[in-house]
């Protein structure tokens, strides 16, 4: 068998196992759903010059924060926990490469963010009015988005699991610097253009931002161009940053990535 199979084969035993641990499936795909619900419901109005609502152009934004908790979040925890129990260790002695558990990792965030973004991007259309992308050069905006960041920030996550020392701490150690991200990425906070200055300058280093900018330009009219940092989507930039956390990403998986937990 090829890596490619044994790693599809791999994640058919991750997906089993997700959806076996039904209290991980709720709070997974409950987070940002219900954070866009009661934000989406206590913001309100329609910003000057545009059609857009205050829970419209928060919309897009929970997109990037589910990607980034699925992906980042989930992903550290789940390796951090093969690593506490030995699931890695025993693994690492089966004639199995190491990137075939890679990759099934990988397909799992990526089954699960496809699903959590359906749920938001309905949610957003049933409770907020939303419309979808208008044109395909839109939609193609929304992929390639969709596509660096869940690479970005499932490298990131593969990276950060080797930081909880054991599986209990996992969830506490990676959704400190996910709420953190959030807020000074904007995520929460409607419109961005609003923020302090060094939030904004702090926020654009880390890829968050970036993705929920991206997200916005593919789902909100140029009319809310006025309510941004700068009076243009920047795709360039976007691609850029979300490139470099790609490749920082990688670089930090080969050196930090461990078999056994420390001790």
């Amino acid at each position: 068998m090829t890596v490619v199979s044994l790693g599809a084969a791999r994640a058919g035993i991750e997906l089993r196992q997700f959806w076996r641990e039904r209290d991980a499936v709720v709070f997974t795909f409950a987070l940002p759903i219900v954070l866009l619900t009661l934000l989406g419901s206590l913001f309100s109005g329609v910003y000057e010059g545009s059609t857009v609502t205050s829970a419209q152009y928060l919309v897009p934004s929970m997109i990037a924060a589910g990607v980034a908790s699925t992906t980042f979040v989930n992903l550290g925890i789940g390796i951090a926990t093969d690593r506490d129990d030995g699931t890695l260790k025993r693994l690492r002695g089966l004639p199995m490469p190491p990137l075939a558990y890679l990759i099934g990792k990988v397909l799992l965030v990526v089954a699960v963010t496809v699903l959590e973004v359906v749920l938001i991007v309905g949610i957003g259309i049933v409770l907020f009015d939303l419309s979808l992308p208008s044109s395909p050069a839109r939609w193609l905006t929304f992929a390639w988005v969709f596509g660096l960041g869940v690479v970005a920030c499932g490298l990131l996550g593969v990276a950060a699991g080797a930081l909880p020392r054991t599986a209990r701490s996992a969830a506490a150690v990676l959704n400190l610097p996910y709420v953190v991200l959030g807020f000074i990425s904007g995520i929460y906070y409607t419109p961005v253009g609003a923020l302090p200055d060094w939030v904004i300058q702090l926020g654009s280093v880390f890829p968050l931002k970036w993705m929920a900018q991206g997200f916005r330009s593919a789902f909100l009219p140029d009319s809310i161009l006025p309510q941004e940092v700068v009076p243009s989507w920047e795709h360039g930039r976007t691609a850029l940053v979300l490139a470099a956390w790609c490749i920082g990403g990688l670089v930090l998986c080969l050196t930090t990535f461990r078999w056994s937990r420390r001790g």
